[in-house]
């Protein structure tokens, strides 16, 4: 009685209101939180960006090229049901400008002509080539060679995932550095070239090096290489132009910088084999395994108190596709989101532990506020802004400040990071392309965004309910250039 009394004697209307004017200000201070990290990242990352251009603009990456002391790479190609783009993307890596080098393609179970393609196009035959399981993986088919293509390699084994085709390309591989390369990417010419430059300044400290990743939707490609850069002509991957720019220029140079990088994209990053297989090579148990490995690399080195750097570098390219559905984007964000929910809930202990230095004192707190709950206070404070006014509650001024908060300074931070690329790297010459992508910029906060942290919820819950789908991404395979006219 006493508590339905308690019950009956509250104003729940009173009650109900005054929650949402008071979750609509937390909202507007989380927004403004948010961005002021954003934009701190921005600034960090704009000075090292200017002090990047000054210090390679005159740098010889022809001593690199030329010296006997630079480290010969293995490249590792993960592929599974990708004969659109194979051929593509084997050929640009295989014209790659670099002296010492071999190409390992794993072909992961494809149930597509894969291996076919790629036995066709490159005159391969079965070798008698021992495989030694030095990391665990399912079974090898066969190895492939070819006499014409001595530096390439093409294994075909059972389907495992790709972090089992990633273990397996590093057991097979010569080289102290392996590069890990998506199927259905190309790497620019002298990607190699910039990508190493961190382990020959550094031989001893340097673990991991991640290039930075450009959308290869509406350009051209002409025997494996970007030979017209141009923005695709669908909404969607223009979305996604702007945020990999903002993503990668401000984020990651920013974490990079604060020493606690936490992602290497698993399109393009090159690694010391010795650290990778010291930590068990690439984990199955997650769906984002280049973010895990990374993770993994912080807290075994940061155990062994070693010295040591994972950096990203600006310039070293890697053109990869994105998708250019709804459908296939939902899935694939919501790969990368459970993915680091995963990995988050393995290496928690780390969180806000000293022991880890700014990766457990900084960068997991970051993570945990804006990465992982960031999404549902997203969406719960629009839902809320919309509440207030069917309540008459909204206030104009908190109104407009809200949007100033949540959407303009967002516009903002992407404008900047549009400008930052065309100032510094000007990989989209055209004025046409540079308009697109501002307003582009604008749009991008005004719903792919919200749209984007919808599909990180649903990630949230198929991760508590521990839903597994990797999702096909649909290739349709480079865009060929035009013919060109011989007189």
């Amino acid at each position: 009685m006493i508590f339905l009394s308690l019950f009956l004697s509250i104003d729940w209307h009173q009650l109900l209101l005054q929650s949402v004017v008071g979750f609509n200000r937390y909202v507007l201070y989380y927004f403004l939180t948010l961005n002021t990290v954003y934009l701190l990242l921005f600034i960090v990352s704009l000075f090292e960006v200017v002090r990047f251009v000054r210090r390679t603009f005159f740098s010889d990456y022809q001593q690199i090229l030329k010296s006997e002391m630079t480290w010969p790479i293995s490249i590792i190609v993960p592929a599974h049901n990708e004969e659109r783009g194979i051929v593509e993307t084997v050929r640009s890596l295989l014209q790659l400008n670099y002296g010492e080098f071999e190409v390992l393609v794993v072909n992961d179970g494809s149930k597509d002509n894969t291996l076919e393609r790629l036995v066709r196009a490159f005159d391969l035959r079965k070798t008698d080539r021992i495989y030694r399981r030095t990391l665990p993986t399912a079974r090898v088919r066969g190895i492939y060679a070819s006499l014409e293509v001595p530096n390439l390699v093409v294994v075909d084994k059972e389907q495992g995932g790709k972090s089992d085709a990633l273990n397996t390309g590093i057991n097979l591989s010569r080289y102290p550095l392996f590069c890990s390369v998506d199927a259905d990417s190309v790497i620019e010419e002298n990607a190699l070239l910039r990508v190493v430059k961190p382990f020959m300044e550094h031989p001893e400290e340097m673990v991991a090096v991640g290039g930075i990743v450009r959308i290869v939707n509406g350009c051209e490609v002409r025997d494996g290489r970007v030979v017209r850069i141009s923005l695709p002509r669908k909404a969607l991957p223009v979305f996604q132009v702007v945020e990999y720019l903002r993503a990668f220029l401000s984020g990651r140079i920013g974490w990079s910088v604060l020493r606690s990088l936490l992602i290497i994209s698993g399109a393009f990053g090159l690694y010391k084999k010795s650290d990778v297989v010291a930590v068990g090579g690439y984990d199955s148990f997650t769906d984002t395994e280049d973010l895990e490995l990374v993770v993994k690399l912080h807290e075994h080195l940061k155990k062994q108190k070693t010295k040591y750097r994972i950096v990203f570098v600006p310039d070293p390219v890697c053109w990869t596709e994105v998708p250019e559905r709804f459908k296939t984007l939902l899935l694939q964000r919501n790969r990368w989101h459970r993915g680091m929910l995963q990995s988050f809930s393995r290496h928690w202990r780390m969180l806000l532990n000293p022991r880890y230095g700014v990766i457990g004192t900084v960068a997991l707190p970051y993570f945990l506020l804006f990465e992982v709950l960031g999404p549902f206070v997203e969406v719960l404070g629009y839902l809320s802004v919309i509440l207030a006014y069917f309540l008459g509650i909204l206030n104009m001024e908190f109104f407009l400040l809200f949007l100033l908060v949540a959407i303009f300074y967002g516009v903002f931070l992407s404008i900047a990071a549009v400008l930052l690329e065309e100032i510094s790297f000007r990989r989209y010459p055209a004025w046409e392309d540079l308009a697109r992508l501002i307003w582009y910029a604008v749009w991008e906060n005004l719903g792919f965004r919200q749209l984007l942290a919808l599909f990180k919820v649903k990630a949230f819950f198929d991760f508590i309910l521990r839903r597994r789908r990797w999702g096909e991404m649909g290739h349709r395979g480079f865009q060929p250039a035009a013919p060109v006219a011989y007189r």
